[in-house]
């Protein structure tokens, strides 16, 4: 019986199936980063076989898009919901993910026992006692955690969070030094939107600074990439990675998704908290996507993915920020209700132009 388990699991091993059948996105890259998703509670769980042989495929890094975040994983404050964590972890050593913690701290998506507390022990109390728990739980298991999510304004400067108003800049010491202790062999990562920006990239220079002055090593900086099929200019996204990797850390394209939409005007970055109103304008492809905007999205991520080939030796990953249209978080952000396709797989789950022309681009360039 455990003969047929473990055959059956390296079966099931991401980018191990069957090479005379198919290519896969994860084998294709392989030499230069791992190429990830993130995923929800239904596919971990597995009720779509067909979202489950994609991820197990195509992908050998997974990410928690929602269910680790604090409000999730601890609603109450003595109380911690680890059913779903727990599963997520399985998953990943099950398939031999490199397998993603996010996030511990992010202003956003807190219960309101965190919201509302004004006293720095409490709070201080508060989040040692959440990263000590959820870190030495999963120690070992979970590779890397995007220890805080989005904590820098579009000037670079401290965004005013529950955690910096009443803790300041050390609550950024406190967390990274809390997961460098209790797992020191999980690297660590700051993760953020529009880092391609040059204020917010400064702000993170000095963040990292600002680390290693308290003796912590940043592992890696996520460099969420929520674009557009026309921005940000790929000489902006590039300049980033150069600065960040002339500090000597890693870079990861953490959230990568390519909006077809158009956008509200007065959109600023990905802040959860923005919501704008729907219209037959802002949503025009109620029906299907048509050929020719599926070619120019496709060619969008042909052309940053060169760039990433071209960078290859600072970056660590890629994720996508979803599998396919139909989950993706875009339907909803910044208007409610839409229906976006910023994703390699359709709402089938079939493979878009995009899949086939990133099959091909390491093909074309020399190792």
């Amino acid at each position: 019986m455990r003969i047929l388990l473990a055959i059956l699991i390296f079966s099931l091993v991401s980018c191990t199936l069957d090479r005379n059948k198919e290519t896969y996105l994860c084998e294709a890259y392989e030499p230069y980063f791992n190429i990830g998703v993130a995923i929800n509670k239904n596919q971990v769980q597995g009720e779509s076989s067909k979202s489950t042989q994609l991820i197990q495929s195509h992908f050998n890094s997974v990410t928690p898009e929602n269910e680790l975040k604090w409000e999730n994983i601890h609603p109450l404050k003595d109380s911690f919901n680890f059913e779903f964590a727990d599963q997520y972890v399985e998953y990943g050593v099950d398939n031999d993910f490199k397998t993603i913690g996010h996030t511990l701290l992010w202003h956003s998506q807190l219960p309101e026992y965190v919201k509302l507390t004004k006293d720095s022990l409490q709070l201080t109390a508060l989040v040692t006692n959440h990263i000590s728990q959820i870190v030495s739980r999963y120690k070992g298991k979970i590779k890397a955690w995007d220890v805080i999510n989005e904590a820098l304004n579009e000037d670079g400067s401290f965004r005013q969070s529950v955690f910096y108003n009443i803790l300041g800049p050390e609550y950024f010491v406190l967390a990274y030094k809390l997961v460098q202790q209790i797992d020191p062999d999980a690297k660590l990562i700051y993760n953020d939107y529009n880092l391609w920006k040059s204020e917010k990239r400064k702000g993170v220079i000095g963040l990292f600074k600002l680390l290693k002055k308290n003796g912590i090593t940043l592992d890696e900086i996520g460099m969420q990439g929520h674009y557009s099929l026309i921005g940000p200019d790929l000489s902006q996204i590039e300049e980033s990675i150069l600065a960040f990797a002339k500090l000597g850390v890693k870079i990861s394209i953490s959230e990568l998704d390519i909006t077809v939409l158009p956008n509200p005007w007065d959109l600023e970055g990905a802040d959860v908290n923005q919501n704008f109103e729907n219209s037959a304008e802002m949503n025009p492809y109620t029906n299907e996507l048509p050929n020719a905007v599926a070619e120019n999205l496709a060619d969008r991520y042909q052309t940053l993915f060169e760039l990433f080939l071209k960078h290859h030796e600072n970056i660590s990953r890629i994720t996508f920020w979803g599998l396919d249209d139909g989950s993706t978080w875009l339907n909803n952000w910044p208007i409610k209700n839409r229906t976006n396709y910023p994703l390699l797989f359709d709402r089938n789950l079939n493979p878009k132009l995009a899949v086939k022309q990133l099959l091909e681009l390491p093909n074309t360039i020399n190792k």
